[in-house]
């Protein structure tokens, strides 16, 4: 199923990067803590495959294993444990030797997420500011989402910091996005 969403995407080396969404799915399951937030079933693997096929409209000439692993990385990272990601880092290592990640440009972001933090007198530690584009990330890739947490984590101020930078963004627009 993969591989063929992966060539209706225009995914010249489909095959491989199918295998390699199998094994990373298959290795998490085998090494990382058990969660009942995890999934590795076939709602991960489509959304992965969502995300890859996002990421080849927008960047078509990019290398796909870059793509693919921006892909995973993105519908994957932002739900882990503290304790499980350097695991989920070497499983990503091992399966794709050599591939590195270009950083995002989130900067637009990042000011209207800082100018946001400093409208509601939070403070704009790199964590918080981190949690955030992974929801926003998470919400590109995703129908439908829960944030969830230990009490006072932060999980309703990330959301609103969020609903009102993509806001302000839309109104200024600087960024395609819709206003919240």
């Amino acid at each position: 199923i993969g591989e063929i969403m992966l060539y209706s995407m225009g995914f010249v080396d489909a095959r491989s990067l199918s295998g390699k969404i199998v094994a990373t799915y298959r290795l998490c399951s085998e090494q990382l803590s058990s969660q009942h937030h995890y999934d590795y079933g076939m709602r991960a693997v489509k959304s992965v495959l969502t995300a890859a096929g996002n990421l080849k409209l927008k960047y078509p000439s990019e290398n796909e294993s870059v793509l693919l692993l921006r892909a995973i990385m993105d519908v994957n990272l932002a739900k882990f444990l503290a304790q499980d990601v350097p695991l989920f880092e070497g499983i990503i290592s091992d399966l794709f030797p050599g591939v590195v990640l270009p950083k995002p440009d989130y900067e637009v972001m990042t000011d209207a997420i800082c100018d946001n933090i400093a409208r509601m007198e939070l403070q704009p530690v790199p964590w918080f500011i981190q949690k955030i584009i992974q929801l926003y990330e998470m919400i590109l890739v995703r129908h439908g989402l829960m944030i969830v947490g230990d009490p006072m984590g932060g999980k309703t101020c990330a959301w609103k910091v969020l609903a009102a930078a993509l806001s302000d963004l839309n109104v200024s627009g600087l960024m395609e996005e819709f206003k919240v």
